[in-house]
């Protein structure tokens, strides 16, 4: 909706139904007279809606509304961005380092508290298949480090090599 609407000047349409600066309507008018009317006012005749059976124009202050309608357009991205928050995805090992461990859960802290999901995840490799419940440990290690910003969505699951658990932040 970035398109610009015809005003003072640029309008090309001769009758118009007029809106006055306060949403009184004025009538039907000619392009001449509405002009007057809005220089009158100390304001701007914006063409709203060029409809060929009957145009509508409006007096007001454009440059006040093209502010108010791009800090609208900017509100409402800023409300899908909210909606559209991300999967931040954290790889663990059965046999991972303690100062790796704190790192995975530090960061994942920072990433929870701005509001986005964690994946924690391990891929099993080799005879680490044979004893699963070691990897089940590790996640659920990670989600209690986690539990006062975080709570689990998905329980720990396996699935071929790879065992996931899924956090999401307490509201």
């Amino acid at each position: 909706m970035n398109k610009e609407l015809p005003i003072n000047e640029q309008i090309t349409v001769s009758e118009m139904m007029v809106i006055g600066p306060n949403g009184e309507q004025m009538g039907q008018k000619n392009l001449e007279d509405a002009l007057t009317l809005a220089r009158y006012a100390g304001l701007d005749l914006v063409l709203m809606n060029a409809n060929e059976n009957m145009a509508v124009a409006k007096i007001m202050d454009y440059n006040k509304y093209r502010y108010e309608r791009q800090k609208k357009l900017k509100e409402a991205q800023k409300k899908q961005r909210e909606t559209n928050k991300e999967l931040k995805e954290y790889r663990l090992s059965v046999t991972i380092d303690i100062h790796d461990f704190e790192t995975r859960v530090r960061n994942a802290k920072e990433y929870l508290i701005k509001g986005h999901r964690v994946k924690a995840f391990i891929r099993f490799k080799g005879r680490q298949m044979a004893r699963p419940e070691l990897g089940k440990d590790v996640l659920l290690r990670f989600a209690d480090n986690l539990s006062e910003v975080s709570g689990i969505e998905a329980e720990p699951k396996l699935e071929g090599r790879q065992m996931f658990m899924i956090l999401a932040p307490k509201k």
